[in-house]
C-alpha cells in the first residue's frame, strides 16, 4: 500500500500516512462494504483516494514526454506476440549474482515512470493484482491498463538494455 501511495505523493512519510489512513478508513467503513469487488481491491481504491488528496496537497506535478512514451523498441509483432522473447535469467549463476543490483535498478526505474505507468506496474508486477482489480482501483479501462503496462515494461527494459545491467 505504501509503494502504491508513493505513486501519488513525494515523500515516504506521507505515503505511510496514506496507508495508515486507508487502514483506518477500511476499518471504519467495513460495515458499508458491499462485496462488489474483493476487499483488497476496495482497500487499494481507498489508498488511491487518500493518496490523491495527499498528492494534491503536496502539489505534485510530473511532466511526461509523449515521444518517450511512444517508443517500445519493437518488442512485439503486429499480432501482439514477442518479436524477441525475453531470456529466462534465474537459472544462470552469474545472473544470480547480478540480480540484487538489477532489482535495485528496476525499483529506481519504476520510480522514474510517469504516474499512470508507475501505478499500473506497481499494482500488477509488484503487488501481483489481476488486471480487473487494477482497472477497478485506478478507474481505467482494460485496454488503457494494457497499454500503460506495456509502455512501462518496455521503457524499463529499454533502459536496462542501454545500461547493459543484465
Amino acid at each position: 500500500m505504501v509503494r502504491f501511495a508513493r505513486g501519488y505523493v513525494r515523500s515516504p512519510a506521507v505515503a505511510e500516512e496514506v496507508a495508515q489512513d486507508a487502514w483506518l478508513g477500511l476499518l471504519r467503513g467495513l460495515d458499508r462494504f458491499e462485496g462488489r469487488s474483493s476487499l483488497r481491491t476496495w482497500l487499494f481504491r481507498i489508498v488511491a483516494n487518500r493518496a490523491i488528496s495527499a498528492g494534491l496537497q503536496e502539489r505534485q506535478h510530473l511532466p511526461v514526454d509523449d515521444s518517450e512514451l511512444e517508443e517500445d523498441g519493437g518488442r512485439f509483432s503486429q499480432d501482439g506476440w514477442w518479436a524477441t522473447p525475453p531470456v529466462h535469467w534465474a537459472d544462470e549463476a552469474v545472473d544470480r549474482m547480478v540480480a540484487p543490483e538489477l532489482a535495485a535498478r528496476v525499483r529506481e526505474l519504476v520510480e522514474e515512470l510517469p504516474l499512470a505507468q508507475r501505478q499500473v506496474v506497481t499494482l500488477r508486477d509488484v503487488e501481483g493484482l489481476p488486471s480487473a482489480d487494477v482497472c477497478s482501483i485506478l478507474g481505467i479501462s482494460e485496454g488503457n491498463q494494457r497499454v500503460l503496462l506495456h509502455r512501462a515494461r518496455a521503457r524499463i527494459r529499454r533502459h536496462l538494455e542501454q545500461e547493459a545491467v543484465w
